[in-house]
């Protein structure tokens, strides 16, 4: 997390224990939190660069700073006129008028504005490997109603439910950072625990108040990763609560269909197994986007975006051969792949005992033991030793020494090779089987699309 979503985190925290005890009439304590949490606020809009964003904590800052106001002035004029005081500034800092549901909603409000992505994930388009038709789709919601709105118009509207489904690790979160990073737009990434309270009726209210604060800063965007979780089919023995939850997005769901262009919220879901959703949830996504596993030549482009600027020996065919060699291979597989052969320099660093001396004086561990036919005659006690206390070989010049005795600043640590790619992939397997991906081609081929 960046310095400044950490300041935004520590500011929601604070506020939120400012409107608690606010709410329990602590007014001095009340007072000196949301100061607090002022000077905090401050600190973010310093750092902030997204307009839109900044526009949404300078709202807050107001509010607050009102509500503070309030409460000095109530402190001041004693006892016997705090509360009515105390009453009259919460009418400022709450929409709908002081009384306990608004102190709630507040209250909420506070704890949701974490889910706000204050800070870009840095995604662009160009970073997904493949994914061509969700790509086009999300930019026909997102991206094409805000730089053309004058493309949608009469009965054209932008898509305001998408449903992104497929195996884990395929990339579907990975799109939704991409869109956050790309869209102008508010960002609100959500997840179950953000939603789910222990308090009857809250959890629903919670769902309520995530949608009106979307579309109170529109053009929004709500992702919801693992959406079943939230929204799975509904059963005659499940919790009631949890019936409440489901129905408060039906209803929400419909309202953002309903609320015409000036709305313009998109609803982004995620999930692993689209089976396990509501029908009726499943209904309002209007676009249900399959993201399978990458092709061959998206696979190659993964290897390519993941080992990156890192000192590599790897040719065009090494990376064509990787993408090939890969069938059945999940994005996130890939990722680890990559992983795990960067580390492979760093085992052949500890393990091998020849280095060989640069001209600038830098130590490069060999793979080869040893590294020429010569080593071992003239490897002996008589040979000149080297400025690390070691033998020199006179013939290829590699010095016989361990790792822990090279002195830090001196070693060099060898770039990656199709060797250690090999070596990472023949200790490891696809995550997904091929016997899983079968019903997702038959959920897709019922309800979905081809991305």
């Amino acid at each position: 997390m960046s310095g400044n979503a950490e300041i935004l985190k520590t500011a929601t925290e604070t506020v939120s224990k400012a409107i608690e005890a606010d709410t329990a009439q602590e007014y001095e304590k009340a007072l000196d939190l949301y100061l607090r949490a002022l000077e905090y606020f401050k600190v973010a809009l310093k750092y902030e660069k997204n307009p839109t964003s900044k526009e949404l904590i300078m709202r807050k800052v107001q509010g607050y700073l009102e509500r503070a106001e309030a409460l000095k002035k109530a402190i001041k004029e004693g006892a016997a006129n705090q509360a009515a005081a105390a009453s009259s500034g919460k009418k400022k800092a709450t929409a709908a008028g002081g009384d306990k549901d608004d102190d709630d909603n507040a209250k909420l409000r506070a704890g949701l504005s974490s889910v706000i992505v204050m800070e870009k994930p840095n995604i662009k388009w160009d970073d997904v490997a493949g994914l061509e038709g969700a790509k086009s789709t999300l930019k026909e919601a997102v991206i094409l109603p805000q730089k053309f709105p004058q493309l949608f118009t009469g009965e054209r509207r932008p898509w305001v439910g998408i449903l992104l489904y497929g195996p884990p690790g395929t990339g579907k979160s990975f799109l939704a950072k991409a869109v956050a990073t790309e869209a102008e737009s508010t960002f609100f990434s959500v997840s179950s625990s953000d939603l789910v309270s222990k308090w009857q009726g809250e959890s629903e209210r919670l769902v309520k108040q995530l949608f009106e604060m979307a579309r109170e800063h529109s053009p929004a965007i709500i992702f919801i990763d693992e959406i079943d979780s939230l929204c799975g089919s509904r059963t005659e023995g499940e919790n009631d609560s949890t019936r409440r939850i489901k129905t408060e997005f039906l209803v929400q769901m419909d309202g953002v269909k309903k609320g015409g262009p000036a709305a313009r919220v998109l609803v982004l879901g995620a999930t692993n197994t689209p089976w396990s959703l509501d029908p009726a949830m499943r209904r309002r996504f209007e676009k249900r986007i399959y993201i399978p596993l990458p092709e061959e030549e998206a696979r190659e482009t993964m290897f390519r975006l993941n080992v990156g600027k890192t000192p590599n020996s790897l040719t065009d065919a090494d990376f064509r051969q990787l993408g090939h060699r890969t069938d059945g291979y999940s994005g996130a597989d890939i990722s680890i792949a990559v992983r795990t052969a960067l580390m492979e320099p760093l085992r052949v660093a500890q393990q091998a005992k020849f280095f060989r001396v640069d001209k600038d004086g830098m130590f490069l561990p060999l793979r080869d033991d040893p590294p020429c036919p010569r080593c071992p005659m003239k490897l002996s006690s008589d040979a000149p030793s080297s400025s690390a206390g070691g033998a020199k070989c006179a013939s290829c010049g590699a010095v016989r020494i361990s790792l822990f005795d090279v002195e830090p600043s001196k070693l060099k640590v060898p770039d990656i090779g199709a060797a250690d790619f090999g070596s990472a992939l023949s200790h490891m397997n696809p995550s997904v089987a091929p016997g899983e991906l079968v019903r997702f081609q038959e959920w897709t081929k019922e309800f979905g699309m081809e991305a």
